[in-house]
């Protein structure tokens, strides 16, 4: 049995030594063949030159540099058509996911786990971003028409027949957590204590996160679209409610029917209510557009050592 580990990074010259000496040490104990795959997604410090040292040094130790930044889940699933193995393994490169794990993780799918992922029962981060991870993992939960794993990541392996209907997707916005659920097959849990980066500073900003979160979002489910209807339903009827009872007001007891600072204020909450179900509808129409366009997710720039693509050029989502 073989074994692909892919690691996707960016400006990570202080995590990729470190990160490869682990892999190494941990994967030479176990009765496996493997390779690491590292995924360089547009680094402009070491990292390049470094990658390409290690795989002068290790033939099993890849890197496939891609031509700029495409973003993390373009670069997985890249790795993921790079990878050879009869099973795969995701893990990011600061460290945060410890190559240590990877033997329990072989343990559990020896047993007949298709998929075995990280459950993530503590995290060392600051209590606002907990915070936001915690309601975004169970609003996607809620959302989605497959069932996910709560508190899961990215850090997980897959065996082979899953990578292959993955890489088989042909969608464009990629969101592998839910893309993986989506497969079905056999899946189990590792509880994982996330702990803090090895070194350097975190790649994902807010406004990358909550990219991330609105791919989730539109890309698990349609909900948002289901939500924004009933929204408006609701604001409708509480309007003819309202109406209704003014004019009773006004047959009755001859309340007169005045009042500028609410009509205003009706008016501006039914505008926001509209740009809000535009913007909405606006997502999932820009993800169209992409899709319809059928650019590739990626364009590699060079490789060091054998991998399953086939060379330099534009790699898009599925053979």
């Amino acid at each position: 049995m073989t074994l692909s580990v892919v690691v996707p990074v960016l400006n990570e010259e202080r995590n990729v030594p470190e990160m490869a000496t682990r892999v190494r040490k941990v994967l030479d104990a176990e009765a496996i063949d493997w390779e690491l795959i590292f995924i360089d997604d547009g680094s402009t410090d070491a990292t390049p030159w470094q990658l390409a040292e290690l795989n002068a040094s290790d033939a099993r130790i890849k890197a496939v540099h891609l031509s700029r930044n495409f973003g993390h889940q373009a670069a997985i699933s890249l790795g993921l058509r790079a990878a050879a193995g009869d099973a795969v393994v995701v893990m990011d490169g600061d460290l945060q996911d410890p190559p240590e794990m990877l033997p329990e993780f072989l343990a559990r799918w020896r047993e007949g786990n298709d998929v075995v992922y990280a459950v993530r029962v503590r995290r060392s981060e600051g209590w606002l971003k907990r915070l936001s991870y915690r309601v975004f993992y169970r609003l996607l939960t809620w959302m989605s028409r497959v069932d996910m794993p709560l508190d899961s990541g990215d850090f997980s392996l897959m065996s082979r027949r899953v990578v292959d209907v993955i890489n088989a997707m042909p969608e464009r916005t990629r969101f592998m957590r839910g893309m993986r659920s989506w497969t079905g097959f056999r899946q189990t849990g590792v509880a994982q204590v996330r702990g803090a980066r090895h070194a350097g500073d975190a790649k994902y900003t807010v406004r990358k996160l909550i990219r991330l979160a609105l791919d989730g979002f539109i890309a698990s489910s349609y909900r948002p679209l289901q939500l924004a209807s009933l929204f408006g339903v609701a604001v409708s009827l509480t309007a003819m409610l309202l109406a209704v009872g003014l004019i009773t007001l006004k047959l009755t007891h001859g309340i007169p029917l005045v009042g500028w600072t609410s009509l205003i204020v009706a008016v501006l909450f039914m505008g926001g209510v509209q740009l809000v179900s535009l913007g909405i509808l606006g997502e999932y129409v820009g993800r169209i557009y992409e899709e319809s366009r059928g650019r590739p997710t990626s364009v590699v720039a060079r490789i060091s050592g054998e991998t399953r693509l086939p060379g330099p050029g534009p790699q898009g989502a599925a053979p």
